[in-house]
Formats: structure tokens, C-alpha cells, sequence
């Protein structure tokens, strides 16, 4: 078919979708299911359509973005940055969540890039073998958010997570304590990371590490039942590091049930600096994280490289630790 040929009506056929489908993809992607929105896609490549009615002369270009969990204040932090410099620039974001299964993370990398996008932004560096083929063929720009790996070529913008998870570790040896047990969630590569520096300051000291992870999102209740099992297991705990802020304030209301003091019987430390830490008595240690100054950072780097500017590929945010009122 000649370009000038192909029609909506054309499109909607060989996809096997009414015409008003084709049009309601060409203006709002994000309102079509994702098989339907690929089909179309699909077909239109195959066809080299050019949209000839301006619907997408008049709509802004999307960036997506893959968030493991729209009920974690976490993302929303980053999606703020995001969002900060998307729209200063222009840009829209399509935003989809996985809720920490790679192989939904894989799918939707591969039906966001049927649609498009001028860039792509993940926040997990540890992908499917068939997520990583569609990201090394991806003709867009790809970045990172959240820790500092990523193959050459990939915007990494974050911070250390094996460190920030050693660092917290040693301010809980450094108060006195010595059975410190890690409060981990998903097992998520982050999550992984971090017990992996906690590992690594507990053995530097002769002591032994202790887990526990209900592979669970965090939340409050989780933090709490966690506590309950974590003293039936290992009675002698006198510390905990937890992967999230939310399991913190979890493990410190059910010490306060309990009539356990902190930090004097169970020294506690969560991790991100989340407003829940903050607002509790006494406020929780925690590794303060810049998810805001990720999202915009990344943005403006990937919204440089979609317009062809040289620019750096890895940036190292860094993060602080804040000894609260539970150390």
C-alpha cells in the first residue's frame, strides 16, 4: 500500500479493531489495552502509516515509566521528579505498574515500546533475559532510577544500595548492639543489595547476619507481624534494619504494645526517609534517599539525549544517614 493510501479504516482491519479503536490509540494510547495497543502498532510499522489527520500533530511526545508498586509512597516521590521536569519540557509520561514480577515488568516493557514513546524510564536494574533483548533493541533512550547499575549506553541515575545497607548497619554496631537482624521485603535487587552491605558489617565483626523476608510488600501490618517472628526465631535480637520505613514504624508500634523500649531493649533503623518515619515518637533512624532528585535528574538526562545532547550516563545521588530517635 502507498502511504497516502492507508487509511484508519485500513488500520482497523488488518488489526481486527473498529475504526474508533484506531483513533482512540493514535490520541490516548494509555486508554487502549496493551495487546490491542500493540496489534495496532504492529500493524501500522508493517504498513508504514503516517497519520494523515494530525491526531498525533497535536499530541505531546510520552515518556514511559515501570514503577514495582503504585502504594508506596517511594514512586510517588520519584514520580513527582519525574513529572517536575516531563511537563516543564513538554512531555507527557505513561506510567505502568508491575507490582515486582519481572515477568510483568517484561511484558509491559515490550507493549510500551509498541507505542510511542520518545524515551523509557525503569526503576530496577535487574531484568528478564528477554526484557534486556527488547531494551538493547529499543530505539529510544533508556534510563535507570534507584541504584547505579545498568549496561554501557543505559542512563543509571541513584545511589549506592550495598553500602547505604553496610553504612546503617555499622551506626547499629557502633550504639552497643550486636544481634542485628535484617527486616528485608520483595527481595527485589535493591533489597538484595542492602542486605548484602549488612552481611558484609556484620561479618566484619565476627557476627552472624539474620533475615527475614516474607517476600511481601512493606507495609505497617507486615513490619509488625515481622517483629513476632523475628523474636520467636532469634530471642536474643537487640537491633533491627529494615529495607523500608513503613515496616520500621510497624516494628516500633509493636514494641510500644509490647512495653519494649527503643533503642534501650531493640535498637531500630527503616531506610528512605519516608514523612511516616518522621512523624512517629521518637522518629526512626533511616537512610535518607533523594527519590525526588532521582525522577528529575533522570528526566533531564534522558530528555537531553532524545534531543541528541551529549550528556553524562551515570550520576551518583548519594544519600545520608539519619540516627532518629531509635539508635
Amino acid at each position: 500500500m502507498k502511504n497516502q493510501r492507508v487509511t484508519l479504516q485500513d488500520i482497523a482491519l488488518l488489526a481486527g479493531v473498529t475504526k474508533m479503536t484506531v483513533s482512540r490509540y493514535l490520541r490516548t494510547p494509555e486508554k487502549v489495552a496493551a495487546d490491542t495497543a500493540a496489534r495496532i502498532a504492529q500493524v501500522m510499522q508493517e504498513v508504514n502509516f503516517t497519520d494523515g489527520d494530525g491526531a498525533r500533530a497535536n499530541q505531546k511526545p510520552r515518556i514511559g515509566v515501570l514503577i514495582p508498586s503504585f502504594n508506596n509512597q517511594i514512586f510517588a516521590d520519584l514520580l513527582a521528579g519525574i513529572e517536575s521536569i516531563a511537563l516543564e519540557q513538554g512531555y507527557q509520561t505513561l506510567v505502568v505498574n508491575y507490582d515486582y514480577s519481572q515477568q510483568r515488568e517484561e511484558e509491559h516493557i515490550a507493549q510500551l515500546l509498541a507505542y510511542p514513546i520518545a524515551g523509557l524510564i525503569l526503576t530496577d536494574s535487574a531484568h528478564t533475559l528477554r526484557a534486556e533483548k527488547y531494551l538493547a533493541a529499543a530505539k529510544i533512550p533508556v534510563a535507570q532510577v534507584m541504584d547505579l547499575d545498568g549496561p554501557p549506553g543505559r542512563i543509571a541515575v541513584g545511589f549506592d544500595n550495598h553500602q547505604a545497607g553496610y553504612d546503617m548497619t555499622e551506626a547499629l554496631l557502633a550504639s552497643g548492639k550486636r544481634q542485628v537482624v535484617y527486616f528485608g521485603a520483595m527481595s527485589d535487587a535493591r533489597d538484595n543489595k542492602r542486605y548484602q552491605g549488612y552481611c558484609r558489617a556484620m561479618e566484619s565483626q565476627g557476627l552472624t547476619p539474620r533475615q527475614i523476608t516474607p517476600h511481601r510488600v512493606s507495609s505497617v501490618s507486615v513490619g509488625a507481624d515481622m517483629l513476632a517472628t523475628a523474636r520467636r526465631l532469634y530471642p536474643e535480637l537487640d537491633a533491627i534494619l529494615c529495607t523500608n520505613d513503613d515496616l520500621a514504624v510497624g516494628v516500633l508500634q509493636a514494641c510500644l504494645r509490647l512495653g519494649l523500649r527503643v533503642p534501650q531493649d531493640i535498637a531500630l533503623s527503616g531506610f528512605h526517609g519516608l514523612e511516616i518515619g518522621q512523624a512517629t515518637t521518637p522518629g526512626i533512624a533511616s537512610v535518607i534517599t533523594p527519590r525526588f532528585d532521582m525522577g528529575k535528574v533522570a528526566t533531564e538526562i534522558l530528555l537531553k539525549r532524545i534531543k541528541g545532547v551529549p550528556c553524562i550516563e551515570r550520576v551518583d545521588l548519594h544519600y545520608r544517614i539519619s540516627l532518629g530517635g531509635t539508635i
